[in-house]
């Protein structure tokens, strides 16, 4: 493609240019992240069936999603760094060549060892998923229409969960367990291929002004040309360290992804164990609270923009109340009910995909546009240590003490997640204005 200096553009072809690839980028983002999930969520789909044929406990199980959440938060953050400085298009790419190849090795293995090993290993490239979303949706949108645009995005968590939740548990009963890797792997890898192809790392990449160009925006506390590439040092000493806004959308992270990675992990065998549902009946109520969570990041992402003009964290706060309730509720009142377990499921998915999809955002824009994906992974590090604890921690803790103490737990994490969005009530991630 013949690359154009922007002075030579005018304002219809730059706008005509804008829309083409926008488009393009979104919905190849869409598809390309859903697919990480394919071969991410699939061992919780297979875990049940791994417990019974290969006779390990819970808590050894949870040791498989322990390592994935400490190697992904922590290859999350590196990740961020390294594609701030970096072609997101490439980077993305090589993550999920990589994710496929260990989810293929996983589905040849008996080996507690080269379970935990693989499964960890796949959180290192799953980890170079998300920065590059994150860079690329702040490379192309205004902040007026990011919060929208980044809900929709972040829908690709539901979408990618809600295929393999359905595929992967016919799968498990035709095919056996180790099809829930085989098959997903596959289409992974013909994928990768798609994001390759359709991806751009920048508007300048294609001769194109940046957005703050388009838009007439200045940002406001820019000491640096966005031209200049970020040096490591600039990242840690000026965009994360003195930036507290940041730290405490961190800790919310870190309690919002105990539950979100609770339900994630544990979910089907709960559901199982607790309520006596079936695998594929387990699967098609985990679908609701996927489906619903989808629609729950879209709302607070638009919330945030049209109602409540930026402030991401204030948005937050009034989703995680409601969590709140509702899962006082659904421990409290356990039902062997199908229709109002998954009524129960539809909610906790809405409000907790909430605050998950904002704390990318924040993440993003708090740690400044030439920082966004080391902003969006240190948000990522900390609801991956999260995960870590929801991994091990509710598996033991449901073997020693039963549901009912997870369910208390996943309440103090609930109120302690609130409590730090709290402490970011009126601060807006907007950096931009409009010029006079």
């Amino acid at each position: 493609m013949l690359h154009f200096s922007s002075r030579k553009l005018r304002s219809d072809d730059v706008s005509e240019q804008y829309k083409y690839w926008r488009r393009r980028i979104l919905y190849t983002l869409i598809i390309g992240y859903a697919t990480f999930y394919l071969v991410r969520q699939n061992f919780q789909i297979a875990t049940p069936k791994m417990l019974d044929e290969l006779g390990y406990t819970r808590s050894e199980i949870g040791w498989v999603f322990t390592a994935f959440a400490i190697i992904y938060g922590v290859g999350k953050f590196i990740s961020g760094m390294i594609c701030d400085r970096t072609n997101a298009r490439c980077f993305m790419t090589v993550g999920l060549i990589g994710s496929a190849l260990c989810s293929l090795f996983i589905g040849f293995s008996n080996s507690l060892t080269v379970l935990v090993i693989f499964y960890a290993l796949n959180g290192a490239f799953q980890s170079a998923g998300w920065p590059p979303v994150s860079r690329l949706m702040t490379q192309w949108y205004s902040p007026d229409e990011l919060g929208t645009k980044w809900g929709l995005v972040s829908a690709s968590h539901q979408l990618g969960s809600i295929i393999i939740l359905i595929a992967g548990a016919h799968l498990s009963i035709l095919f056996g367990w180790r099809s829930v890797f085989i098959v997903p792997a596959a289409i992974a890898l013909a994928l990768s291929l798609l994001l390759f192809e359709r991806l751009r790392d920048s508007p300048q990449s294609l001769g194109l002004p940046s957005i703050e160009e388009k838009e007439s925006l200045i940002v406001e506390d820019a000491r640096h040309s966005d031209a200049e590439e970020i040096t490591f040092k600039e990242v840690i000493f000026e965009h994360i360290l003195p930036n507290k806004a940041l730290w405490y959308v961190c800790m919310a992270n870190f309690f919002v992804y105990i539950i979100r990675m609770g339900f994630f992990n544990w979910a089907p065998t709960f559901l199982r164990e607790a309520c006596g549902t079936g695998v594929v009946g387990a699967a098609w109520q985990n679908v609701a609270f996927e489906f619903m969570g989808s629609i729950g990041g879209l709302i607070a992402g638009w919330t945030s923009d049209k109602l409540l003009h930026g402030r991401r964290n204030c948005t937050a706060f009034y989703f995680m109340a409601c969590l709140i309730f509702f899962l006082f509720f659904f421990w409290k009142f356990p039902s062997h009910s199908v229709w109002l377990n998954t009524c129960f499921l539809f909610l906790m998915g809405f409000f907790i995909y909430g605050p998950q999809t904002l704390v990318g955002l924040s993440g993003a824009e708090f740690g400044s546009r030439r920082a966004a994906a080391t902003g969006a992974g240190l948000t990522g590090l900390f609801g991956y240590l999260g995960g870590a604890v929801s991994g091990y921690g509710v598996g033991a803790i449901a073997d020693k003490w039963g549901w009912n103490a997870a369910f208390l737990f996943f309440l103090l994490c609930a109120a302690a997640g609130a409590f730090f969005f709290m402490l970011n009530w009126d601060k807006t991630s907007q950096k931009y204005r409009i010029k006079a």
